[in-house]
């Protein structure tokens, strides 16, 4: 089988009723890489929907020419295309052959071509993509606008392995010995019988370790059969978090045609591992007892919108792993296919998510959040029509995957009154109801009755449980005081709860057989000891891991702030204060604010700094992120032991200050750590760094991305003062680019309503992350003006 990623697109912003013609003139059109997402691009506007980020949408066209000459196609092919994401009502014509149309803008989906292609005489195929996303308000956080995920082009042989038809899952292990099972559903297009080999051969990524299995068998004509290998394997390299061993599974069918020996061969990268969620002891991978220490994650990326490249993606998940993540929930919807391909070789466990809103739809806050009246667009309008395709089409793409060891049905779906009410509860509140006016509150025998999402749950349960019983299924609760009692939890294999820890002690009693996970979590340093000593709470997800876009709480705010790292995928402050709590290495960390603001909030993020510009004598509370035994703090060669604060999970400590600087000690075993603030100047230098790709996961990314975006250079700029100290400050600086491309800036301020399509933004504490492509043959040379510093130049 041949794959290719079709990555060059004629773009349409607007409608044209002609545009699905083969023969349309499509001149005038713009370039466009795919992924490609054309919201991001556009202007912020108060007047779009505050619910996904003040960006407009509207409709486009795409079109790709591709003359099969440029092709290896053998006789008889099956030739299909697939479009891994299109955001959203895709309607797609081939040669002016209407294909259909896709409402999700998060599945996957299939369109087989070899009918189309006999009457092509040319050997040419014209594929246009009608893209509609007029109704803005369509969900609670931004998704962008077209094709926002990959494009390709499959040619098959006669006989071939069915798109996603080849399953692999991990049976036992036990001791040295793993079991394992690999399905393979192969389709014969001949009239004829033909006698096939099917050759497995399960490979380490270095090459050391290889197992092989054989089978022989009989195909009838235009038969579609499914054929399964039960092997046992000795001393596997097991995937885990810490060690993610990939296997490479090379499937190869060998038949005869005429006398003629034919072979096709696919690859499938998988993962021998096992998975347990026990009621009383918690989580398990490979028999061994872990916390699952995760977040939840949207999927944009600040300036790329949700066309996100795949070393953008590695830089945040390998900061996010720093910290001490093992675990990622895909909310609210299946992501794209790289993001878990990452995850599995960065060795994250995963929740796949198939739905935010079932077939009601929830409340879209397009003028502020909770800001009445809502709009109710969604999904929900297409889920009783394509909730059991869309859904199958999930489990069926991603189960190969090892990072996925529990697939949800859904995210707050019977959070209270957003639509559905019932009697049980005179007045239903949930986890943010502020501003939510009070007939909002109460019963309403007019509402969608909560017991219905008992039945819809049952039913996408028996989906999953159709396709995939090696993974538990689970959902996030939003109202499980109501939902425990109207049957929603009752056949769930595990039980999600949001933000309900209050609920979990009671509810193990209560459900005895069923395990309990935070499947979305607040960042307090009780919720995380609550997951540490209670031994049946499996783990907990934060929200979030990573700012994102929509979801804006009132203009100019464009995205929300719940994530550790921000839009620049930069660590934010919390970030290290949740280091300090998920990992062992010795660290500390400092930061300040005035004495009489430390009141207010135990840790409210805005007052908190990394300055050290107070006036002498002022008094100063320091707190140090540490997770070491004990913190010293040093001013003036004075050293201050520090007391860690049991309620919130740092070390705090009140100071006055002077004009020396401050500096922290941390001590473990014997080991000392240290951190150190003082006085930073005016800028007057820029530096840049620019990240590079861990050596040891080149081979690894050449291999799963062959064709991708390693070009794609991520260079933070930073304004320090004549000490070489970073300055805390949001300061103008405009970039232009020579012998290359400027991909975007951002800085992760989400007040910041710039344009992202300009070459000009404002660093963020100092900081501005700049992606450009460089050429591939001339020097990239990269200009930089802002005030106070000279201008500034880069030569890659």
């Amino acid at each position: 089988m041949k794959n290719y990623k079709l990555s060059n697109w004629l773009f349409y912003l607007g409608d044209d009723s002609l545009a699905w013609q083969k023969d349309y003139d499509d001149a005038s059109w713009q370039a466009v890489t795919v992924p490609h997402d054309w919201s991001i691009s556009q202007p912020f506007s108060k007047t779009n929907s505050s619910g996904t980020g003040y960006l407009p949408g509207g409709i486009g066209w795409y079109r790709c020419h591709i003359p099969l000459i440029q092709f290896p196609i053998t006789d008889d092919p099956v030739v299909q295309l697939t479009f891994d994401g299109v955001y959203k009502n895709a309607q797609v014509w081939v040669n002016g052959y209407n294909q259909g149309i896709r409402p999700s803008g998060y599945s996957s989906f299939t369109i087989d071509l070899t009918e189309i292609l006999q009457y092509a005489p040319d050997r040419d195929l014209v594929i246009a993509v009608r893209v509609d996303h007029t109704d803005i308000a369509d969900s609670r956080w931004y998704n962008g606008s077209g094709i926002t995920r990959n494009v390709w082009l499959e040619i098959h042989d006669p006989i071939f392995i069915k798109k996603y038809g080849t399953v692999f899952s991990t049976v036992e292990h036990n001791g040295d010995t793993s079991d394992i099972c690999i399905q393979h559903m192969i389709t014969n297009t001949f009239p004829t019988a033909n006698d096939v080999t099917i050759v497995n051969e399960l490979a380490s990524m270095n090459g050391k370790q290889t197992f092989h299995f054989e089978r022989k068998m009989i195909l009838h004509p235009h038969e579609k059969a499914t054929f399964s290998f039960h092997e046992s394997v000795k001393n596997p390299k097991l995937w885990s978090t810490n060690e993610p061993n990939v296997y490479m599974l090379t499937t190869t069918l060998f038949y005869e045609v005429n006398g003629h020996t034919f072979q096709t061969t696919y690859t499938n990268h998988v993962g021998i591992r096992t998975v347990h969620f026990d009621v009383n002891t918690g989580f398990f991978l490979n028999n061994e007892q872990m916390k699952l220490k995760g977040v939840c994650l949207h999927e944009d990326a600040g300036c790329f919108g949700t066309a996100v490249p795949v070393t953008v993606w590695l830089r945040r998940l390998l900061k996010l792993k720093e910290m001490g993540c093992n675990a990622i929930r895909m909310a609210h919807n299946p992501h794209a296919p790289e993001l878990y391909t990452l995850c599995d070789v960065l060795g994250f466990l995963v929740i796949d998510e198939a739905f935010d809103e079932w077939e009601n739809p929830k409340n879209k806050w397009w003028q502020g959040h909770n800001v009445y009246p809502p709009k109710l667009e969604g999904y929900a309008h297409h889920f009783p029509n394509w909730y059991a395709t869309d859904l199958k089409n999930m489990i069926e793409r991603n189960r190969n995957h090892p990072s996925i060891i529990a697939w949800s049905i859904g995210n707050e779906t019977d959070y209270p009154n957003d639509p559905y009410a019932n009697p049980l509860f005179a007045e239903m509140t949930g986890n943010n109801d502020a501003n939510k006016p009070a007939e909002e509150r109460i019963y309403n025998a007019n509402r969608p009755n909560t017991r219905r999402l008992t039945s819809i749950a049952n039913q996408l349960i028996n989906i999953v449980k159709s396709i995939d019983v090696s993974r538990p299924v689970t959902l996030a609760a939003a109202f499980p005081e109501l939902s425990s009692q109207t049957g929603l939890l009752t056949n769930l294999d595990l039980i999600g709860y949001n933000y309900k820890e209050h609920l979990y002690e009671e509810h193990h009693q209560r459900f005895p057989n069923q395990p309990i996970i935070g499947s979305e979590n607040g960042h307090g340093y009780s919720q995380w000891k609550m997951v540490r000593d209670t031994e049946y709470i499996s783990g907990q997800f934060l929200w979030t891991g990573i700012d994102y876009l929509g979801e804006a709480r009132g203009w100019p705010i464009h995205g929300s702030s719940a994530g550790l790292l921000d839009l620049a995928g930069n660590e934010k402050t919390r970030y290290f204060l949740r280091k300090s709590w998920w990992t062992e290495e010795p660290m500390v960390y400092l930061v300040t604010r005035p004495l009489e603001t430390s009141t207010n909030h135990p840790l409210h993020w805005k007052e908190l700094s990394r300055k050290w510009d107070y006036c002498i004598g002022e008094k100063v509370e320091v707190i140090c992120f540490s997770n070491c035994d004990r913190v010293e703090i040093e001013q003036n060669g004075e050293k201050t032991s520090v007391s860690f604060d049991e309620t919130f999970g740092y070390f705090v400590a009140t100071i006055q200050a002077t004009d020396s600087p401050i500096k922290a000690f941390g001590y473990k075993d014997a080991v000392v750590v240290t951190d150190e603030l003082s006085t930073v100047l005016y800028p007057a230098q820029v530096k840049f760094t620019i990240w590079d790709i861990p050596e040891e996961l080149l081979a690894i990314l050449t291999t799963f991305f062959p064709n991708t975006d390693q070009d794609v250079v991520q260079i933070t700029l930073s304004l320090l003062d004549r000490n070489g100290k970073l300055c805390d400050i949001s300061q103008n600086v405009s970039i232009s680019i020579q012998n290359g491309k400027l991909l975007g800036l951002e800085n992760g301020r989400l007040d910041d309503v710039t344009d992202y399509s300009e070459a000009f933004r404002s660093t963020n504490h100092g900081n501005l992350m700049i992606y450009l492509q460089k050429s591939k043959d001339l020097k990239t040379q990269i200009q930089v003006e802002t005030n106070g510093v000279k201008s500034t130049l880069l030569t890659l």
